[in-house]
């Protein structure tokens, strides 16, 4: 969780304890930063100097430290050595540290000044414009360093607004005729000579032959535009609907349709799709009824963890046949718990581990079920790094060795696939080590990005692509060893990481990835779930809501990604989750466990859909933030759901074969 981190490097950077020239109250104290007002180029370097000052305005010795919260847009180094990688107004804490009654903070503003406009351009023009349709105008303003300008101030206008006119970004195409298309930003200007031509559609024929579907079923138009002779004509189709939904009582949005000729309906009713190109209109009217998926979910049973807060788990068949379960431990004592849940209504503890620890975040087990993975941060001795345990008798569980080569920083999470381990390396890369032999580890590889003030917080692995997830930067493909047939391979290995590709998205809140091939239309997805925030962090006396939610990235190459739907609870943000067949399953924090339906194409948002499986919210009086749902991991097994809960433990459920009557 990148903002707990922060927060946890921030209240460890403030509890250090500091030397003090003299004993006079820090209320009397200041920071003075030079130079300032701060401000830099972009693409500019700076190294700031902060004195400690007096009353008496001498000044002190004194080691002063900066903090900032802004990523990889302005760089802080500890020391006040600054890099400008965008424009903007940042907020930098300068801190001289110690107890909280010695601390002496000052915040202030660093101005990075947008660079001066250089040239504006129109981008992707149609080669044709005909009468009655609609042109997206798209314009670069690109300054001096050859930045484009995101957000830009930006007027366009048209020298003929009979012919076209122009309102809020589109060209609308009146009249065969010419105009003159200006965009301006900041005093410079580019044109485009615009020719309307007669639209010759005269007619417009939707090819869709799916006229009762489902909520959540992607219609596709296949709309042609015909001239008077019956020839298709190559002319942009505009596409809308109108709704008669069965329930009229103030619903919210029925339906959406995409421009690319995709309609889905979030609610039952009588639709009628509608295409249009100049005067020349298509429709078709369709029935959309209930998806009916919801099914009952059975609390099979409950492995209490009640005194200390529970990370991640793992669940896996010993090699005596029997099933197991590990369980981690955050904030703690640096525990991790092993449980027989081979008859889950009476799992049950059957050894713990303590390691050097405050928080075991991350567990995992090889593939024979023989070794095990528990990520170490806040040690004692500041070493963290992995535990590697012999699991092969699970009551019995015994340490074969303890890994901290280059992992000092701490590991939050890791992934074991064929005989290594890739362990996120304090938030910065994962590190790739050899435990084939299991008792002498050793680091083989390592993938880290290359982007400014870069970090990453996860890796998943599937078919030899490593899957990891990095914030900002969003989801990233790596070969490792490629084994899937369908997308290309780079010829990585190990010892050789290769990226083939990667996806961002606006807020930066990427925390987690599970990559997987749809059963019912074999579509290639990577899906990136978001965590963060906004409301303050969690706490016992706190238990605030999470947010963000599923993206669902379509890949048809490396180089081609695609969002195209989402899966948004509005209260609450997501954790982990798991996909088998096209059933996926999401620990959803403060909205607990939410199973969903992801057949067929997806489109939209799939929360309005109906396709929601069912949800379960593991509540306990006892808990150690009593009736506080934080789910953290789920993991489909063998028929049950098991599921960890940060307050509360773990949990096994299973879905009854009975369907109920879903209700949207």
């Amino acid at each position: 969780m990148k903002k707990l981190l922060a927060l946890a490097a921030v209240l460890l950077l403030w509890g250090t304890a500091g030397v003090f020239a003299q004993s006079e109250s820090t209320d009397s104290m200041k920071i003075e930063i030079e130079p300032d007002p701060v401000s830099l180029q972009v693409g500019s370097e700076l190294q700031l100097k902060a004195t400690l000052m007096s009353a008496e305005g001498e000044a002190l010795p004194d080691t002063i430290l900066f903090y900032s919260r802004n990523g990889g847009d302005l760089e802080v180094s500890r020391t006040g050595y600054l890099k400008a990688n965008k424009p903007g107004t940042y907020n930098v804490i300068a801190l001289r540290s110690g107890p909280r009654d010695q601390r002496v903070v000052k915040r202030f503003d660093v101005e990075v000044p947008y660079p001066p406009i250089a040239a504006v351009k129109f981008i992707n023009k149609p080669a044709n414009v005909y009468t009655g349709t609609t042109v997206n105008l798209s314009v670069d303003v690109i300054d001096e360093m050859d930045l484009i300008r995101e957000n830009p101030e930006l007027s366009i206008s048209s020298s003929n607004s009979d012919v076209a006119s122009v309102s809020h970004g589109k060209l609308i195409a009146l009249k065969e005729g010419s105009a003159t298309i200006t965009a301006t930003s900041e005093g410079k200007s580019t044109t485009w000579n615009v020719n309307v031509k007669k639209n010759p559609a005269t007619a417009i024929e939707i090819g869709n032959t799916e006229t009762t579907i489902l909520t959540g079923d992607v219609v596709h138009f296949e709309a042609v535009a015909k001239s008077s002779g019956g020839s298709s004509v190559n002319v942009p189709i505009t596409y809308s609907y109108v709704a008669q939904p069965d329930d009229n009582l103030g619903q919210a949005a029925e339906a959406q349709v995409s421009q690319k000729g995709k309609f889905v309906a979030n609610l039952p009713g009588v639709y009628t799709l509608i295409a249009k190109s100049g005067s020349a209109v298509g429709q078709q009217v369709i029935r959309v009824n209930q998806r009916d998926v919801a099914k009952d979910l059975e609390v099979v049973g409950h492995g209490e963890v009640l005194d200390v807060h529970t990370s991640d788990l793992w669940v896996w068949e010993g090699v005596d046949g029997r099933d197991y379960a590990i369980t981690g431990t955050w904030g703690a004592n640096g525990d991790a718990y092993f449980w027989d849940v081979t008859d889950p209504a009476n799992m049950h503890t059957i050894d713990t581990v303590r390691v050097d620890a405050r928080t075991v975040n991350d567990v995992k087990i090889s593939e024979d079920g023989k070794v095990g993975i528990l990520t170490r941060e806040g040690a004692s001795n500041r070493k963290n790094g992995i535990v590697i345990l012999d699991v092969s008798d699970p009551h019995n569980v015994s340490v074969i060795s303890e890994y901290t080569e280059g992992l000092t920083g701490g590991v939050h999470n890791a992934f074991i696939y064929e005989g290594h381990v890739y362990a996120v390396n304090n938030g910065r890369r994962y590190d790739i080590i050899n435990i084939e032999d299991p008792a002498n580890p050793e680091t083989v590889g390592r993938f880290e990005l290359d982007t400014p003030g870069h970090a990453i917080h996860d890796v998943w692995i599937e078919d030899g692509i490593a899957y990891s997830s990095n914030w900002s930067d969003g989801v990233v493909a790596v070969d490792i060893g490629s084994q899937n047939s369908e997308l290309a391979d780079a010829g990585g290995s190990p010892a050789n990481p290769v990226k083939l590709g990667s996806y961002t998205y606006p807020s930066g809140w990427n925390h987690a990835a599970f990559p997987f091939k749809s059963e019912s239309t074999g579509d290639f997805y990577v899906i990136a779930g978001d965590e963060a925030f906004p409301y303050g962090l969690p706490s016992r006396d706190n238990p605030v809501g999470a947010a963000g939610w599923i993206h669902f990235v379509k890949f048809d190459g490396w180089d081609n990604p695609e969002e195209v739907a989402r899966y948004q609870v509005p209260e609450a943000g997501t954790h982990n989750f798991w996909v088998v067949g096209d059933t996926l399953y999401i620990a959803y924090y403060n909205a607990g466990l939410r199973i969903v339906d992801i057949s067929g194409e997806l489109m939209g948002n799939l929360y309005d859909q109906g396709r929601e499986i069912a949800r379960f919210a593991p509540n306990h009086p006892d808990a150690i933030v009593p009736n506080a749902p934080f789910t953290w991991g789920p993991q489909p097994y063998k028929g049950h759901i098991f599921v960890s809960d940060w307050n509360s433990g773990i949990w096994a459920l299973k879905l009854k074969e009975n369907p109920q009557q879903a209700s949207n």
